[in-house]
């Protein structure tokens, strides 16, 4: 494995590039290759005791998409013009509780840890939850996996930039009706995954109509 050496000015360029995209280009599609490498890097992104609490779904098919829209306030542009449009769902308790069998087969099956370790690990991973985060109910269980799955959305942000491509995260929907929607005509299993948010990827049509705002660098630091 190769020492990464990405130049800085080539990553904050791509951060710079980086906008939340309202309309694409619907004329240009990302490439298979393309995609494939931002939702790999969902693959390879770190989550909370490397339990990967997430699910990708990648609505193509477009009367699903159709079905969104009304559940959406916040894509229906995005759906009609992304090349690609994905779900970032995230485990319930069912899945993430410190006795979940979900848990158990991550550190056996995936992870292969020994049995030690795997002892080890289920007594920080229950204390984690019941004393030092006070996860005690599905909510809060529920809201922690989002928080894992961001992480992964970040990182296929920042990958689709680095390689010019557009995306544009969505928070804009009713997240009730969504995961109804999803389990009636999607086959999502909701009493294990909920939706966290979408993320539109294309080509953009049109170049931003301002210039990206931040606050000040020396605002957001404080060095002790």
């Amino acid at each position: 494995m190769n020492t990464p050496n990405i130049a800085k000015e080539d990553i904050i360029n791509a951060f710079q590039y980086r906008h939340a995209t309202k309309e694409f280009d619907n004329t240009k599609k990302v490439s298979d290759d393309d995609i494939n490498f931002i939702l790999k890097t969902a693959n390879l992104s770190p989550s909370s005791f490397g339990f990967e609490p997430w699910h990708f779904v990648v609505v193509q098919d477009k009367a699903l998409r159709e079905l969104l829209k009304p559940v959406a306030w916040g894509a229906p542009l995005k759906l009609d013009t992304a090349s690609h449009f994905v779900l970032g769902l995230s485990m319930k308790a069912p899945m993430v509780k410190h006795d979940a069998d979900y848990i158990m087969h991550m550190m056996k099956e995936v992870k292969q840890l020994p049995e030690e370790a795997i002892d080890m690990y289920s007594k920080f991973y229950r204390e984690f939850q019941e004393s030092d985060f006070d996860l005690d109910t599905d909510k809060k269980l529920f809201d922690w996996a989002s928080k894992q799955t961001y992480i992964a959305l970040a990182n296929m942000m920042t990958s689709a930039a680095l390689t010019g491509i557009d995306s544009c995260p969505i928070e804009g929907f009713h997240q009730e009706k969504t995961e109804a929607l999803l389990k009636e005509k999607f086959g999502i299993d909701t009493d294990k995954y909920g939706l966290s948010f979408m993320v539109a990827f294309g080509y953009r049509k049109a170049e931003p109509p301002h210039a990206k705002t931040r606050r000040h660098f020396q605002e957001i630091i404080t060095w002790k």
